[in-house]
């Protein structure tokens, strides 16, 4: 007999599991759909002392008195929280995991970089009053935790009157792990209406940064829903099922990629022979040169690269052929290209990452080999958000703004935890600045959401925006489409960009 413990997102508790739980104990299964310290019907027993650690410890105590020796433990958005905390804990006890349209939160991490709506985030960072807890949404404002699609009318009226407030530690307070719980079979269930699904993992597995390789292990597997946010609302029975199959040890294998060369270690697909005087990158601290013949001044790229990234990832993303690559080409184009590492290790890295670059950008400046008045930036992949404050208000030096295959908004899969990184609310301020974006045909849905997203916003304000289409690119088609598609639209991009600096 298969033993569950359900625990839900934000605002809710065991109750929003009746339909599912009634449905497991038909098949036989022994269910504990869980309400957590200041939520439901134990609301009255939060305080300002209720965090992340109370419903770690409540989940530890339920585990401790559960007779099944091991028990397949569901975390449903916020919940993976607890289930991941109280899981290391206990890894003895646990048969399985499942993430239930959840995010993938590591030892530090703190919930906030989950939550997608920017004017709670802010209100989590610098709170406005000295209350413990943060109101549950009302019934127009759900979407903003997640899609609501598939929720009938009734249905969205029961979340909405039997919601209570969240408190404010559980989502700020950050998540304690030993490492225990990495050793688990895991599985995780997409509701596609949210934008994540199968093929967004096997894509970030293919050509995301190195740490989403794990998710190619054979332990880990995956199932969707058609849905929103809440299958157990809005398609029980079926969520019922797939935690079935999911404890059964069901669910789409993904497979790891075919070559042992890391995706990000792969060649540059542009053949750049040596050039006779051709001088040695230099490097500066966290940035590195590649300098044209003549001795200038020149103009000059800033090559940004996305993420987030781990922290101990050997090479540096500076030290990658792409940057290599895009750095010597700019210099075969007489301007300066430089490669920057910036420490985007986490949601919640955005900040420290915008100083790494701005910071950068003044070193480059103040190079008497460089025209401090003639600069581009150019922005890819998970650094598109980077870009915010330039667009918002770009200075006088800043001659270009180049984007490829960039996240320019926030997904609904993830958060940022600082609402200030989103380019597409901060595209209005642009002005006269050009814009160059490289768009790839076979980019994932939810990406490509924010760049329509971006367009529309530019479009409506005025500015500039070039296209550079690769309708049959992949997200990092430089290093995985070597065709003549791919180089002309990294040459087209250059262009574009060269044109924009020396005009």
């Amino acid at each position: 007999m298969t033993a569950f413990v359900l625990v839900s997102e934000s605002f809710t508790g065991g109750w929003v599991w009746q339909e599912v739980t009634e449905r497991l104990l038909a098949s036989g299964a022994e269910v504990h759909p869980t309400t957590l310290t200041g939520l439901g019907d134990r609301r009255d027993e939060g305080g300002p002392d209720t965090g992340l650690e109370t419903h770690v410890a409540d989940l530890v105590r339920l585990i401790d008195e559960v007779a099944a020796p091991e028990l397949v433990i569901v975390g449903h958005g916020y919940g993976i929280h607890p289930v991941l905390g109280a899981a290391d804990r206990r890894p003895e006890r646990i048969a399985r995991i499942v993430y239930l349209d959840a995010g993938l939160p590591q030892d530090g991490d703190a919930a906030l970089a989950l939550v997608a709506d920017p004017a709670v985030r802010e209100e989590l960072l610098h709170p406005t009053d000295s209350g413990w807890a943060i109101a549950a949404p009302a019934a127009d404002g759900w979407q903003r935790w997640g899609s609501v699609e598939g929720l009938s009318p009734d249905g969205l009226a029961r979340l909405t009157e039997l919601a209570t407030p969240q408190p404010r530690g559980t989502l700020t307070q950050p998540l304690k792990l030993t490492g225990a719980v990495a050793a688990l079979p895991t599985t995780g269930v997409f509701c596609t209406a949210g934008g994540m699904s199968i093929a967004v993992v096997e894509q970030l597995v293919t050509a995301g940064p190195p740490q989403f390789r794990v998710l190619a292990d054979p332990r880990v597997g995956f199932f969707e829903l058609p849905t929103g946010h809440w299958p157990m609302l809005s398609a029980p029975a079926e969520l019922a099922d797939t935690l079935l199959r999911a404890a059964a040890g069901e669910g789409h294998r993904v497979a790891p990629p075919t070559d042992d060369q890391p995706v990000f270690l792969r060649p540059f697909l542009l053949d750049l022979p040596e050039r006779p005087r051709e001088r040695p990158r230099e490097r500066l601290d966290r940035v590195d040169l590649y300098l044209p013949e003549g001795d200038g001044p020149h103009p000059a790229i800033v090559f940004v690269h996305g993420g987030p990234i781990t922290a101990d990832l050997r090479p540096t993303p500076r030290d990658w052929p792409c940057f290599v690559g895009y750095g010597r080409y700019a210099a075969g184009q007489g301007v300066v290209g430089v490669t920057v590492d910036h420490r985007l290790y986490g949601l919640a890295d955005y900040p420290r990452a915008a100083e790494d670059v701005a910071a950068a950008v003044e070193l480059v400046r103040a190079d008497p080999r460089v025209d401090g008045d003639r600069v581009a930036l150019w922005f890819f992949s998970g650094g598109g958000p980077l870009s915010t404050d330039w667009l918002a208000a770009p200075p006088s030096w800043l001659r270009c703004l180049a984007a490829g295959y960039p996240v320019l908004g926030p997904l609904p899969s993830r958060g940022i935890v600082d609402p200030r990184f989103n380019p597409t609310a901060a595209v209005g301020g642009a002005g006269r600045l050009p814009v160059v974006l490289t768009r790839v045909g076979l980019e994932s849905p939810e990406i490509a959401a924010t760049v329509a997203g971006f367009l529309t916003a530019a479009g409506d304000a005025g500015v500039e925006v070039e296209v550079v289409d690769v309708p049959n690119g992949h997200h990092g088609f430089e290093v995985l489409d070597h065709t003549p598609e791919s180089v002309r639209a990294v040459e087209q991009a250059m262009r574009a960009v060269l044109a924009h600096l020396r005009s």
